[in-house]
């Protein structure tokens, strides 16, 4: 029998990727995925893994906050941190005695971080040392924002930096995601993505527009109520009455 193994991610080709690795290797056995924090911890309760791979990056709650709501007692699971942060916040996990995973995920590190998950399985002492950290770990980190967005182009899928996003928009059921020269698809709802992004730049402005304010150039009042916003690229967006105060507030205007 392998390691019995769940898989964490909101983003539903995520999981289905790291599936189809982890099917490859001899020492895992999946034994279910959960799409959020809440649905993680119960599968982490009903089918007691011995090792998780866990998303830091999801709405509501974070891996950060799965971590600190582990069970302190009876079998701990193994975790394997799946991130999409640049290096300087890698450089920060490999301070602990934990593995990570950056996206997109290599098939050799992946055999490498299962083989590390394998010999730590056998050392009960290790397994304690290595959640005390995660924990500690999860402390420090709790207000550190998401950097990567997941965008779509046709068939193939990019991380793009927040900081390269000038915005996303709504269309019905899709989200687009909008940059200096590009729009792309993204892989979530608006709502999902504005959870994604708390504490960082980007702002509500319309309920199908979420804009990053450093990207914000000009602000027209059209209306005692109403304002333009023009970013960078030259688009424009209406905000709308509910959020102009908030934006005019934001931006000290």
């Amino acid at each position: 029998m392998g390691l019995r193994t769940l898989i964490v991610d909101d983003e539903p080709i995520a999981r289905q990727v790291l599936r189809e690795e982890l099917e490859q290797l001899d020492d895992i056995e999946i034994t279910g995925e959960a799409v959020d924090g809440t649905t993680a911890l119960a599968a982490i309760r009903e089918l007691t893994p011995d090792l998780v791979f866990l998303d830091l990056q999801m709405p509501g709650m974070s891996g950060f906050d799965v971590i600190r709501k582990f069970p302190t007692s009876g079998q701990i699971p193994l975790v394997v941190i799946v991130t999409a942060f640049d290096q300087h916040a890698i450089e920060a996990f490999e301070a602990g005695a934990i593995d990570y995973l950056l996206k997109p995920i290599g098939q050799d590190r992946l055999a490498q971080a299962v083989s590390r998950a394998v010999t730590l399985r056998v050392r009960p002492g290790a397994m304690a040392e290595q959640l005390a950290n995660i924990q500690e770990l999860a402390e420090s980190a709790r207000a550190r924002p998401a950097r990567r967005i997941v965008a779509r182009s046709g068939d193939e899928y990019l991380l793009l930096s927040a900081e390269e996003v000038l915005a996303f928009q709504a269309e019905g059921d899709l989200v687009w995601i909008i940059t200096a020269k590009k729009r792309y698809l993204a892989t979530q709802s608006l709502k999902a993505i504005q959870e994604k992004l708390q504490n960082t730049s980007f702002r509500r402005i319309h309920r199908k527009a979420l804009v990053n304010i450093d990207q914000v150039r000009k602000m027209s009042t059209l209306s005692s109520q109403r304002w333009l916003v023009t970013l960078s690229n030259g688009q424009e967006f209406i905000v709308s009455k509910r959020q102009a105060q908030s934006v005019r507030q934001l931006l000290s205007w």
